[in-house]
């Protein structure tokens, strides 16, 4: 009995320590999650080997602690799990585990910007829980594997720049939750499959450039009612004729078709009307508007609807030689005594309307011409000084007849210095009727250039808009030329973010930011869609943006720099205070114009374009949303610095990589809104309007007629 006792002892002691060495181990050792990390980093060539890696030991328990790993408690799981990777521009050189799919709980898997070589393994399509996969700027090869879009949550798929290869596969249209999918940069080939793309009502972007795609562009891409930004099929091998249900996507969507083989009429209806014809260059049988190249067989153009044309080009044949000339010496003498009439009425007026250099007469209401006396506004002026006396003969025009006023006004008022940069001293002048005016004195050389001058600055005084400067006046003497604009009482955006001691300024809230940019944007998008001449302002930056008291934005400095060119002076700073209320005399180092500029504006030689201006604005957006200036030295986690002058802002770098790597907004955005947590969606739509508006592609950049379209959705 005594021997069965001890038998029964021993057997339980040894299913105790069984049991306790079990439990002992399995508390020592590494997570299944942290395992599946491992097999990652051995597949790591170990010459690539990054520091990211250091930390991954495993002899820990669990990889939360390690270097790119995120994790998460989920209930009924006493260890939390992984639910991000982040191992991104590291430059190591591996190839993917199909042990990552074992990591069920996985969201985002980031590991752009790597040497990544061989197949995206379809074990991949077991991590159920991934919603966005970055997976660009590697080297991956082999098919899109078709289980991926068996991912029930997958919103993010970036597979560009890549060596992937063979046909986009039709179950794609099982990616519902799908909202950006950008292939771009492969060796994809085949068609583009059809009747798929009503499923992903949810995409917002799709990009699917620089592949070998052929066929047709397919019908029901027009159905991707949620697109925005660009639908970018460029660089393809695409054929056919341009499916008219793409005029159905909305209107804020900018096609880009370049360099593929399409051919026919370019629709006109929905959408189409906004492309610009960038949008299709490259497709030598495209015809029709906006190509400015007629289609042959278009009914506009044809002779058979056209039956006045016809007969009038038929009875044209018929005329004789001789009956031509006659016609032609009669038209001649026609002009000729007409010339002759207007020289005569011209001289007319002029012995009329002479005058001598008495500064009686009064600006605007009727000729709008006079001659008048220049007085003063010395150069050694300060601020606080009041100025007058004498100078020598000029002509001081209107340009908007309804604002009168004496000369002798202008001459005799103080005035008082606002500012001094290499684009001239800016005054205050304070008119008899109280009402204040900006006068800006150019230069003094140029005389020679007056016709110039004058047809610039009336096609200036033409541009008329609520959230633009006005022009009323000009004033050209031989030695000295004025340009009096709208006095703007409150400043620039620059003082009202940064404050005159250059800190952050505590007084814009999120709701007046919004006011502040539509404003602007309105006033640009005028500029560029309604204006005469459809201009470019070509120096978008906070200092040239004025507010008034209710801080309604005022573009300013438009046409600058091309009338001092005109009036002979040689500007030496792109700084410029016309209109505004400036109180010290040169652009704050945060605001210098290079860091504005557009990557495509910094080229030797380039014309400067819309895009230009799309591109500046995107940074000041920026600029508003964090309330850092766009200079390397003023952001708290730079990239790596710019190293050349073709480089895009450093601030636009910055909130770049902070939104792939998923940074928390309060990272991001100024303090100061971090109050208004009602805003918090606005402010994410307003991030996503300026990365747009400042992609280094100036092609994939908006229309200013669509930013404003973008932002008048957002807020109130």
């Amino acid at each position: 009995m005594r021997k069965y006792r001890n038998k029964i002892s021993f057997h339980f002691f040894s299913v105790f320590v069984a049991v306790f060495i079990f439990f002992g181990f399995e508390a020592l050792s590494l997570s299944p999650d942290g395992l599946s990390l491992l097999a990652f980093k051995s597949a790591v060539d170990p010459a690539t080997m990054s520091p990211t890696f250091g930390n991954w030991n495993e002899n820990d328990t669990t990889p939360c602690a390690w270097s790119g790993v995120s994790c998460m408690n989920i209930s009924s799981f006493a260890d939390p799990r992984v639910v991000a990777v982040n191992v991104a521009g590291e430059g190591v050189r591996a190839y993917l585990p199909s042990e990552l799919g074992s990591l069920v709980f996985l969201r985002r898997l980031n590991l752009h910007g790597n040497r990544l070589y061989g197949p995206i393994p379809a074990a991949l399509s077991n991590a159920t829980s991934l919603h966005s996969i970055f997976l660009y700027g590697n080297n991956l090869s082999g098919n899109l594997p078709p289980p991926l879009c068996s991912l029930p949550r997958l919103q993010n798929l970036d597979l560009s720049r890549n060596s992937l290869s063979g046909s986009l596969p039709a179950v794609l249209g099982r990616c519902s939750q799908l909202q950006r999918l950008s292939l771009a940069s492969n060796g994809f080939s085949g068609e583009i499959p059809a009747g798929i793309w009503s499923d992903l009502g949810n995409l917002v972007q799709l990009d699917l450039s620089s592949n070998g795609f052929s066929g047709s562009i397919p019908p029901d891409l027009g159905q991707l009612k949620s697109l925005s930004g660009t639908l970018n099929l460029s660089y393809n091998r695409l054929s056919g004729k341009i499916p008219s249900s793409l005029g159905d996507l909305p209107v804020t969507v900018s096609f880009d078709l370049r360099h593929n083989n399409l051919s026919g009429e370019i629709p006109e209806s929905g959408s189409f009307a906004n492309q610009g014809p960038t949008a299709f260059l490259g497709n030598l049988a495209l015809c029709g508007f906006p190509l400015q190249k007629p289609c042959k067989n278009s009914s506009k153009s044809s002779p058979a609807q056209n039956p006045d044309s016809h007969s009038s080009s038929s009875s044209k044949k018929g005329l004789k030689p001789g009956l031509i000339i006659l016609i032609s010496a009669a038209d001649a003498a026609g002009v000729a005594l007409l010339g002759l009439i207007v020289v005569y009425i011209y001289w007319k007026r002029k012995d009329s309307k002479s005058c001598s250099c008495t500064g009686k007469g009064k600006l605007g209401g009727g000729g709008g011409r006079k001659c008048g006396c220049l007085g003063g506004f010395p150069a050694s002026s300060s601020e606080g000084e009041s100025v007058d006396g004498g100078g020598g003969e000029g002509d001081l025009v209107a340009i908007d007849k309804g604002f009168t006023f004496e000369l002798d006004e202008l001459l005799r008022a103080s005035a008082y210095v606002l500012g001094k940069s290499g684009l001239g001293i800016v005054y205050k002048v304070v008119l008899g009727n109280g009402v204040p005016v900006a006068v800006r004195r150019l230069g003094e050389g140029g005389g020679q250039r007056y016709k110039e001058f004058a047809a610039e600055i009336q096609a200036i005084g033409r541009v008329r808009h609520q959230n633009i400067v006005r022009l009323r006046a000009y004033y050209w003497a031989p030695d000295e030329k004025l340009l009096i604009s709208d006095f703007i009482s409150h400043g620039n955006l620059g003082n009202a973010l940064r404050g005159r001691s250059g800190q952050p300024s505590p007084s814009l809230s999120w709701s007046t930011r919004l006011k502040i940019a539509k404003g602007t944007a309105r006033g640009l998008a005028h500029l560029h869609e309604c204006s005469p001449r459809k201009y470019v302002h070509g120096d978008i930056k906070p200092s040239n943006i004025l507010l008034d008291a209710d801080f309604n934005p005022y573009i300013s400095d438009f046409g600058l720099n091309r009338l001092i060119s005109l009036a002979g002076s040689d500007p030496s700073s792109s700084g410029g205070f016309i209109g505004s209320a400036l109180p010290y005399t040169r652009p704050a180092p945060s605001d210098r114009a290079h860091n504005y500029r557009a990557p495509d504006a910094r080229i030797t030689g380039s014309r400067p374009t819309q895009k230009w201006d799309v591109y500046s604005y995107g940074v000041v957006l920026l600029e508003m949303l964090t309330g850092k200036p766009p200079e390397i030295s003023s952001l708290s986690s730079p990239s790596t610095s710019s190293s050349s002058a073709a480089d895009v802002s450093e601030l636009v770098r910055w909130v770049r990589k902070g939104f792939e790597l998923e940074n928390p907004l309060s990272d991001m955005v100024d303090p100061v809104l971090l109050q208004e947590v009602h805003a918090k969606k606005e402010v994410i739509a307003v991030f996503h309007i300026a990365l747009a508006c400042t992609e280094s592609d100036p092609e994939l950049r908006p229309r200013m007629k669509t930013v404003l379209e973008n932002l008048e959705r957002t807020g109130s």
